[in-house]
């Protein structure tokens, strides 16, 4: 198996104890998605990695795993903008990484948001 980062293992973490299963299933099972496997085809023919993960989990962990990865990416972007303005500070930057949802995240970064330049209208 290869390495994970950080971000990586706190998400296969955060779902091992979201879904009360091992750390070790998890990973195997996002090894597997990673490398193309779907989950119908896990779950029948992959039991043995996954250490039996039924049907339900394991497609509870796949919707998790999106949507940990995105809120991750999205958490990325947002202290990146942040900084590059010069206005990240060490409580914002821990308020955003403890952020634990979509809707957190933005709610941190809407002060921060570039405003859109609005067209004017002509009549």
């Amino acid at each position: 198996m290869s390495k994970l980062n950080s971000a990586q293992l706190s998400i296969c973490n955060q779902i091992a104890q979201e879904l009360n299963v091992r750390v070790d299933q998890v990973t195997a099972t996002v090894k597997l998605i990673d490398e193309g496997s779907t989950i119908p085809f896990i779950a029948r023919y992959r039991k043995e990695v996954t250490g039996a993960l039924d049907d339900g989990q394991l497609r509870t962990l796949d919707t998790r795993l999106s949507y940990l990865r995105e809120l991750n990416d999205r958490r990325q972007s947002i202290l990146k903008s942040i900084s590059d303005q010069g206005k990240l500070t060490s409580d914002l930057e821990k308020a955003i990484n403890d952020a634990d949802s979509k809707t957190r995240l933005e709610d941190l970064y809407l002060p921060y948001k570039p405003k859109e330049e609005q067209k004017a209208r002509s009549l």
